[in-house]
């Protein structure tokens, strides 16, 4: 375990935020995080506040408590058969770097989520998705250690709430209470690709690759290649990803909008709701590549808001609240950011 202080959080978040923590803790692994909220507690300047590489969080300004970084990089095959296998991965791994590795050991599944930026312990707490994919679809269980009193804790798969980019880990009894320090992933032993999302087929197409011939690592290659033609790279301009979430509506405001936009893009989420795509409602209401002094909405994405050089957290709040009052206006939605705002 080390401790430091007044230290730096720009090497630890994805928009470049050059703000500083109080306090920061990086651990190692679960036991010594215990026994440090245990007894040790009383002498970390608080707010306590757990983060990942820092991909899904924006800073306003400088934190006056502690931030705990893991670095809890353990890999166990905990129980294998049946078609099945279930992974105990630490929390400190990369989630695309475990995507890779499970791909070289025969594992399946989430190999639609490759390239997403972020921890494996922020895969469960976000329950990050993409082109069909949930991480919630494949956890098995999460364990935890309480931020409060050091208790160790394992939620299972049912106990995590998961649904479109919710865990309970986001719900108000939980959010901020517990430190992910493994999640338990279970992985299909035998290639199922899913394809019919985010224009998978289309580029299988463009690239002249049956669907039957296939191979996991041809896809993961593929979802790359899709996410770096639309996102830019974080390191060359930051950003967080997707910055919004896409709106669940109510079938009949879907009905509505199509007798004004008969093209418009729209999926399916049970019998009386529809996920319409918040990347078009932004393009549509114009701020596709358009800029707001230090800040901007990106040309290829309009989900990914970026920081053009120097921005502070306030003024990406602000153009987020522009946007998303300029789609209510447009559509009657009201899109919410997907970014933790610290």
């Amino acid at each position: 375990m080390q401790i430091e202080h007044n230290f730096s959080l720009l090497p630890h978040n994805t928009f470049g935020m050059d703000v500083l923590a109080d306090t920061i803790v990086s651990y190692d692994n679960a036991e010594e995080l215990s026994e440090l909220l245990r007894n040790g507690k009383q002498q970390l300047p608080l707010p306590l506040l757990h983060i990942g590489e820092g991909s899904n969080l924006l800073f306003m300004h400088d934190f006056p408590g502690t931030v705990f970084l893991s670095r809890i990089r353990e890999l166990s095959v905990l129980e294998q058969g049946n078609g099945h296998v279930i992974v105990r991965v630490g929390a400190g791994w990369n989630m695309d770097r475990f995507i890779a590795y499970s791909l070289e050991h025969g594992w399946y599944g989430i190999e639609n989520l490759s390239k997403i930026p972020g921890q494996v312990g922020a895969s469960a707490v976000q329950n990050i998705g993409a082109y069909g994919v949930e991480a919630g679809d494949y956890i098995y269980a999460v364990n935890c250690v309480s931020l409060e009193d050091g208790t160790v804790r394992r939620f299972s798969h049912d106990e995590c709430n998961f649904a479109y980019r919710h865990s309970i880990f986001k719900e108000e009894e939980y959010r901020g209470k517990y430190a992910v320090c493994s999640v338990e992933y279970r992985l299909d032993l035998a290639f199922k690709p899913q394809l019919n999302y985010g224009g998978i087929r289309q580029k299988l197409v463009a690239i002249g690759k049956e669907p039957d011939n296939l191979t996991a690592f041809e896809l993961r290659d593929i979802v790359i290649n899709i996410r770096e033609e639309k996102l830019p790279d974080p390191h060359v301009l930051g950003n967080a990803g997707s910055f919004f979430m896409n709106p669940v509506v109510d079938r009949s405001v879907s009905k509505r909008l199509l007798l004004q936009y008969p093209d418009m893009p729209r999926y399916d989420v049970d019998g009386g709701h529809v996920k319409i795509p918040a990347a078009w409602l932004i393009e549509q209401s114009g701020w596709k590549g358009k800029s707001l002094g230090r800040v901007g909405v990106h040309v290829n994405q309009p989900l990914v808001l970026v920081n053009l050089g120097g921005a502070t957290g306030t003024e990406i709040k602000i153009l987020s609240d522009r946007i998303i009052n300029d789609v209510f206006e447009n559509f009657g939605i009201r899109i919410s950011p997907e970014v933790n705002f610290i």
